[in-house]
């Protein structure tokens, strides 16, 4: 072999045979098997104790049948694990395409996952979103994640809860779109403010308006909100307690929209701190409510968990007494069915309940940190099996689409449950994608820490430690301004405000007139708007009439003809 043959030879190793791309011969059955998790169903056992224990080698093979059928029927065979909070998962919401995840935390931050871009060696979020961190005291404000929900009918935005009285509207990449308004704290008649006037605790939106969504709140009202119209809310309902010493207020904890059981109109359902389950009609009236239970769950307790069915006809409550009751829309006046459930809403108030998307079953979670399947007739559970023993399962989502279960605990955790026979998309992407190498720009080791606040998070102390200054941005929020290697931003790029209409160019005029009230008034000329309303020759005065035969006469004092009044003395 020649010098020219032995050149060839080392070209031909170093160039890619192909363009485009590689097949790296990924064995994708072999990745989803090693995400089976074994079942447990945990209620068969505690049956199994109860019955007798000689069993013959035929009860053995029906059990195995059994437990086959219960992995085909739900989606838990396998499981893949997502952790990227420090803090527990408050609330698990995605998008009706089911690519989009968000989730929210104790940690007072969010989390934004494309599933579609996720691989094996690299889930994680692509983006950490701080709420306020458009805000200039954002330094000054961390306030719990209490609901994050995604438009069921529009992938595009999300709402956000947060332990404020103000609700939030956000794009799917994170940015904030709208912030809703505060109400006058001030204001007694609560039917007068123009937002809550206390921490808003839950929300929910309309089954089929893209725009309009409920959010109930401790200021013990109601309120419909056009997604469009930030400065005042559409409607008010205020529950008025009966339960003594609290003087007509009480707090609502848990609030649910959807679909009425007969007829085309909605429904909303709101839970109170004084045990009482209100329903009002979710088109009106609102100035009563459709029905009232004064006792559904004990006094003073949360309940946490509120959902309704797809026809609508069943409500399934989670309450901090300690007990699931399930309630008929038709007959809202004693539960159907009644089952004692160990409450988690004491320490964690998000702990939710969730109908299946086709209400064949009933999903929640446990203290335990098992996951509940019930059957909502007799709410006995069909399957109960561990995803984080040891660590308070708070929050569940059973996407429809996806037909998989994520599921958010105690410890930062997020477990999205899933059958390759019957689950599509989702977890099941993830899985058919080849590993990712690693790249130095991976390891955070090898990356500074800056403070998006300023040129660096990091500060040399007396004893030659480097490291985040105590009580600096940087040291409270470790994730925020990374890119999603790891890899600092430059902080020395100024901050781009919330794009407005007033911050680039004069608002239009249609603008003007939907978003600030009785702005068509700049035009009119005062003399004019009140003339319009003077009686005409021969009309009645409608607006000062009632005063026409009470209005006393006016008396003058008489005087005689050559007499004249004197003149008043000047005051010196």
């Amino acid at each position: 072999m020649d010098r020219a043959d032995i050149d060839e030879e080392a070209l031909r190793q170093c160039v890619p045979s192909g363009f485009g791309k590689q097949d790296n011969g990924v064995n994708v059955e072999a990745q989803i098997e090693r995400c089976r998790r074994k079942i447990v169903d945990e209620s068969k056992q505690a049956d199994a104790k109860d019955a007798d224990s000689d069993k013959d080698s035929d009860d053995d093979d029906s059990d195995d049948e059994e437990d086959e059928e219960d992995e085909d029927e739900f989606p838990v065979s396998h499981e893949l694990l997502i952790k990227t909070h420090e803090r527990a998962v408050t609330t698990i919401t995605l998008d009706p395409s089911g690519t989009r995840l968000v989730t929210g935390s104790t940690d007072c931050t969010l989390k934004l996952h494309d599933l579609s871009a996720l691989t094996p060696t690299t889930i994680r979020a692509f983006k950490t979103v701080d709420p306020f961190a458009a805000k200039p005291s954002a330094a000054a404000e961390a306030h719990t994640i209490h609901q994050v929900l995604f438009s069921p009918h529009s992938g595009g935005q999300f709402l956000v809860i947060t332990a404020t009285p103000q609700a939030r509207l956000f794009s799917r990449d994170g940015e904030v779109i709208k912030e809703y308004v505060k109400g006058d704290m001030y204001l007694r008649d609560k039917l007068n403010t123009k937002g809550h006037t206390a921490e808003v605790t839950s929300a929910a939106w309309h089954p089929s308006n893209r725009d309009r969504f409920a959010t109930a709140g401790l200021d013990s009202t109601v309120r419909i909100w056009d997604v469009n119209k930030s400065l005042k809310q559409e409607q008010v309902m205020v529950h008025k307690s009966r339960a003594a010493g609290s003087a007509g207020m009480t707090r609502m904890t848990a609030i649910a929209w959807g679909a009425a059981g007969e007829g085309n109109g909605s429904v909303i359902v709101s839970a109170a701190l004084d045990g009482s389950l209100v329903m009002w009609g979710g088109e009106g009236p609102f100035h009563r409510p459709l029905g009232e239970i004064r006792d559904a769950h004990a006094k003073d307790t949360w309940t946490s968990g509120l959902d309704i069915s797809a026809d609508g006809r069943l409500v399934i409550t989670r309450g901090g007494d300690d007990t699931i009751k399930l309630w008929d829309t038709r007959k809202f006046k004693a539960p159907v069915n009644t089952t004692s459930h160990p409450s988690t809403s004491s320490q964690y108030p998000t702990s939710n309940i969730k109908f299946t998307p086709n209400s064949a079953s009933v999903i929640t979670g446990s203290e335990t940190g098992h996951l509940h399947i019930l059957n909502p007739a007799t709410l006995r559970p069909e399957l109960v099996t561990p995803v984080t023993p040891g660590s308070p399962l708070i929050t569940v989502n059973w996407h429809p689409k996806l037909n998989q279960i994520f599921t958010g605990s105690a410890n930062g955790q997020t477990t999205v449950l899933f059958n390759p026979k019957h689950s599509t998309a989702g977890a099941l992407t993830i899985l058919s994608k080849a590993p990712k190498k690693r790249h130095l720009d991976d390891d955070p080791n090898f990356t500074t820490d800056m403070d998006p606040l300023g040129m660096s998070g990091e500060a040399i102390e007396p004893g030659g430690k480097s490291g985040p200054t105590p009580g600096s941005f940087a040291s409270r929020h470790p994730t925020v301004g990374l890119t999603a290697s790891g890899k600092s931003r430059d902080p020395r790029r100024p901050h781009i405000p919330q794009t407005t209409p007033f911050a680039k160019s004069t608002p239009d005029e249609k603008y003007v007139m939907n978003n600030i009230e009785l702005s068509s008034m700049r035009d009119e000329d005062p003399r004019e708007a009140l003339l319009k309303y003077a009686p005409k020759e021969g009309e009645k005065n409608v607006f000062t009439g009632a005063w026409d035969k009470t209005q006393p006469k006016t008396l003058y004092k008489d005087y005689e003809s050559d007499e004249e009044p004197k003149a008043k003395k000047a005051k010196r």
